[in-house]
């Protein structure tokens, strides 16, 4: 083929085809992660007697072992291609998913009940039985769920950086985590309905199932860039157009020489830089997206089966999504504008997005006018995180070649799944002591005072957090030695 002819050859897209589907995995995990959040409180919590903490505890497990995860998933994805991590990934999520809907058996065999309405009714130590052995089956499947999850986002990084330039990732990125905010959007609107309707067992099948079915588009639909049969020769071109660094198709070598290779990577303040912004600002948007559902029931007695309920976490997913695809975009305007390289308008972006939180300080006081308002700006304070999230993922291919960005992506993964951790178990010590002390705080007391607290660390978070990043990596560092 002669040069004109190469230039003359109209580039395919298909590139955008795979983000779509990184965007439909990510909208799966968090409707996955999110049927507990939505059914707990009114259909669970009473059939087991659980409390907060009963509750804590369970999403506080989830958040270590999802970091545990995270920790090695990233290693894994490197070590075992991106085609067959990412199979392995939702595949094992969406096992752990369906295996909630057995928790009800198992607790009624241990405790000696015959059905439901038995579970409801116990009392004493029966009771406290029922909570503690259906909290310890919670868990076991959260953590099947956690394992599995984990894998998501190195996965979806790692194929980002394989299908597009530096300049474009941010983009694609803000485009598939915003799955994240979609799962969170439809979640409500489907999740508490067909509890209602059919039983929190159901739900969890129903969305537990929708993996699988994701894998068959993945096992037909994905391929590395170079050998895929929809990719020319120009999209190939542009893919690649940074000149450096290209995925070439995965070739399993010995899994113990990639764990100390692994190791290698905690040398780098990159590393570590990446990891505190993670640790400073995932508990926040968990918290949000595990506690949000409760705060209504406890602060305004709004069920999520209830239509105002449905539409008010509607409400705060509806323009988390639409705002946070806008933040990921903002970097390339930065570069197309300065010519600054990427880590640094990454960087000037993040700083604006961490200015946003603040406004959740208000969200409990505005509270007393309308259950509208914390809403309103938690919404605003979600789109951050997740304009924020889009960054600081991107800023992970700004620094490291594409070999090492999913294990990099799973170690900043784990700091942010154990800032999780501490986030929701203590929150729902906070709000079990705040309730029983009847403990005041700028003027609110109670539960609502433990809200408050909880509040104003989410509202600081991003700011600490992109401090300690900037003062680790001042400027534009990439690491060349790996």
């Amino acid at each position: 083929m002669s040069q004109p002819t190469q230039t003359a050859q109209k580039m395919t897209n298909y590139r955008w085809a795979i983000c779509i589907l990184l965007f439909f995995a990510t909208t799966i995990n968090y409707l996955d992660r999110q049927v507990l959040s939505l059914t707990w409180d009114e259909f669970i919590k009473p059939e087991f007697h659980w409390n907060d903490d009963h509750y804590g505890t369970i999403t506080a497990v989830f958040s270590f072992v999802y970091a545990l995860g995270m920790l090695f998933a990233g290693r894994f994805i490197d070590w075992m291609g991106s085609k067959k991590g990412f199979l392995w990934a939702i595949g094992v999520w969406s096992v752990g998913a369906c295996v909630h809907a057995l928790c009800g058996v198992i607790t009624e065999s241990y405790a000696g009940v015959e059905n439901k309405l038995a579970l409801v009714q116990a009392t004493g130590d029966t009771a406290v039985v029922i909570a503690t052995v259906s909290m310890w089956a919670f868990i076991v499947a959260r953590c099947i769920l956690a394992l599995g999850e984990a894998g998501n986002f190195p996965a979806a990084i790692k194929v980002t950086a394989e299908y597009f330039p530096k300049k474009d990732r941010a983009f694609a990125t803000s485009i598939f985590n915003a799955g994240a905010s979609v799962g969170a959007l439809f979640a409500p609107l489907s999740i508490p309905l067909l509890a209602k309707a059919w039983g929190w067992e159901l739900a969890f099948i129903i969305i537990g199932v929708l993996g699988f079915i994701w894998m068959g588009f993945w096992v037909f639909m994905y391929d590395a860039p170079a050998r895929s049969k929809h990719v020319n020769k120009a999209e190939l071109e542009y893919i690649e157009q940074d000149g450096q660094d290209i995925v070439q198709p995965k070739k399993k070598g010995s899994f113990w020489k990639a764990v100390v290779a692994f190791l290698g990577l905690f040398k780098y303040r990159q590393t570590w830089a990446f990891a505190v912004g993670k640790f400073m600002t995932d508990g926040v948007w968990w918290f949000f997206l595990f506690w949000t559902p409760s705060y209504l029931n406890a602060q305004f007695n709004i069920k999520m089966s209830e239509g105002l309920g449905i539409a008010l976490i509607f409400t705060l997913y509806a323009i988390t999504t639409v705002l946070s695809i806008f933040g990921g975009k903002l970097p390339t305007l930065i570069i197309n504008k300065t010519g600054q390289d990427p880590y640094s308008a990454r960087m000037k972006a993040m700083l604006i997005f961490a200015f946003f939180p603040l406004v959740v300080l208000f969200a409990q006081p505005t509270g007393t006018i309308s259950p509208w308002f914390p809403i309103l700006l938690i919404s605003i304070g979600c789109s951050a995180h997740q304009s924020w999230s889009a960054n600081i993922f991107s800023t992970v291919g700004d620094m490291f070649p594409k070999k090492a960005i999913a294990s990099i992506t799973g170690i900043g993964g784990m700091a942010g799944g154990i800032g999780s951790m501490l986030m929701q178990k203590g929150a729902g010590k906070m709000f079990v002591h705040a309730d029983e002390t009847q403990m005041a705080f700028l003027g609110f007391v109670g539960k609502p005072a433990g809200y408050f607290v909880i509040f104003c660390i989410c509202a600081v978070a991003y700011l600490v957090g992109w401090s300690i990043m900037k003062t680790l990596v001042p400027k534009y560092s990439p690491i060349t030695d790996l």
